[in-house]
């Protein structure tokens, strides 16, 4: 029988009678209605970082929603649990004197972070500064300003082109064009938005030179930055936020995913003293930013969040993530003599297996039918910009089970391109 449900970014003629429905997990693994067991080689979608099955975090949720499951915090109204993770976010914030804005993940923090910037030079008496800066390959979430902003070619294909007009495109590693694009339209541009290491884009970690150069530039050319964070942060790699890890000095940081590993959906904007000045402390006129979204603090997933945050901090995962980050890498370097594959990208608990081009340009559904036959060896991974395949696993995961994961992924490479 044909499912009812449309699933995200799939082809449904081949989807609607081939659906992987899990029915459960416990630390890395996941079961599915037939009983199958997988080794999650993603954590989802780069989400569940403390991994599945944390009663904790569920029964602080249950809890949270007997007693008050939700409030609007529009105006002057919030709830206990949403103030309480406001402070843990800005403590935990590598942006000084942070405030935090909350919204549902890491597209609605994106739409906020590029409303926001553009709103601050407004009301700053410079309107015209509306243009945003994003790079190829970077993935900024799927509402209109994350996919006006994407990097990646086949997300923006069919929508007539850019939803907001005012963004420009430059090459990932590019500093040279950019600081040309900066010099002639830096009076026009709002901000520049940038992942610390490129995620979906087919995880790109970045040159050593790259963020200084971009603090650099946007200094030197009055421009805002932001961060997204919505994958690395909250311990990705090996730092509690990517933005420590390669010194980035941003003006503000989106987050999500790893905030509450996905038990309840929840994101949000750490924002930086400069930006948040003239809508908090200084006396501007009209300075009032009218945007939020109806569960912007909801209750219930802040609960979750602090009782991510807590097992984060006392089974001490984002440390763990550091020490596991070269046993990932000699594992998954494996795989370069692997049927098929041209190169391996790694950084903190994240790799990228990607495949030769020349095979990718004779057949390109290559990397689909390795997914699926990962699957049959009990691996559950996804293709990254069409190339690659994601491996991002829970932050609990062992040495012995990453050996299970890239056993697996060798088995299915072997079956499909060998």
């Amino acid at each position: 029988m044909k499912t009812r449900f449309w699933h995200g970014f799939a082809d449904m003629h081949a989807t609607a009678d081939n659906e992987v429905v899990i029915r459960s997990g416990e630390g890395v693994w996941l079961e599915d209605t037939a009983g199958n067991r997988y080794l999650d080689a993603t954590a989802a979608l780069w989400y569940c970082n403390v991994g599945y099955g944390r009663r904790s975090i569920a029964e602080a949720v249950a809890d949270q929603l007997v007693r008050l499951p939700a409030y609007s915090s529009f105006g002057s109204y919030t709830s206990e649990p949403t103030v309480a993770l406001a402070e843990r976010l800005a403590d935990l914030s590598p942006i000084p004197n942070a405030v935090v804005f909350l919204g549902s993940g890491g597209s609605d923090a994106v739409d906020t972070a590029a409303k926001l910037v553009r709103r601050y030079w407004d009301v700053m008496g410079k309107p015209e500064k509306r243009v945003i800066v994003s790079r190829e390959f970077g993935y900024h979430g799927m509402h209109g300003w994350g996919t006006s902003l994407v990097g990646i070619g086949p997300m923006k294909t069919g929508y007539g082109g850019n939803f907001i007009d005012e963004v420009v495109n430059v090459g990932a590693r590019d500093t040279e064009t950019l600081g040309a694009l900066f010099a002639e339209r830096g009076h026009e541009i709002a901000a520049f938005i940038g992942e610390p290491v490129i995620g979906a884009g087919g995880v790109v970690p970045p040159e050593g030179h790259y963020w200084p150069e971009i603090n650099r530039l946007c200094r030197e050319h009055d421009i805002l930055l932001i961060a997204d964070e919505v994958i690395t942060g909250f311990g990705r790699t090996g730092h509690l936020w990517g933005t420590q890890r390669y010194g980035i000095t941003p003006d503000l940081i989106t987050f999500a995913k790893g905030v509450s590993s996905g038990y309840v959906p929840l994101g949000g904007v750490l924002v930086g003293d400069r930006v948040r000045a003239p809508f908090w402390d200084d006396d501007v006129p009209g300075a009032v930013f009218r945007h939020g979204y109806t569960y912007s603090g909801h209750a219930g997933a802040a609960a979750a969040a602090m009782a991510n945050l807590d097992i984060l901090e006392e089974e001490g995962l984002v440390a763990r993530v550091a020490l596991l980050e070269p046993v990932l890498e000699r594992a998954v370097r494996r795989l370069e003599t692997a049927p098929g594959i041209g190169e391996v990208r790694t950084v903190g608990l994240t790799a990228a297996i990607a495949f030769r081009p020349e095979l990718l340009a004779a057949d390109p559904g290559l990397p689909e039918r390795v997914v699926s036959a990962a699957l049959r060896h009990g691996v559950a991974t996804r293709v990254l910009r069409g190339h690659a395949l994601q491996v991002s696993p829970p932050f609990v995961i062992s040495e012995s089970e990453i050996t299970t994961l890239v056993d697996g992924l060798a088995a299915a490479l072997d079956e499909v391109a060998g």
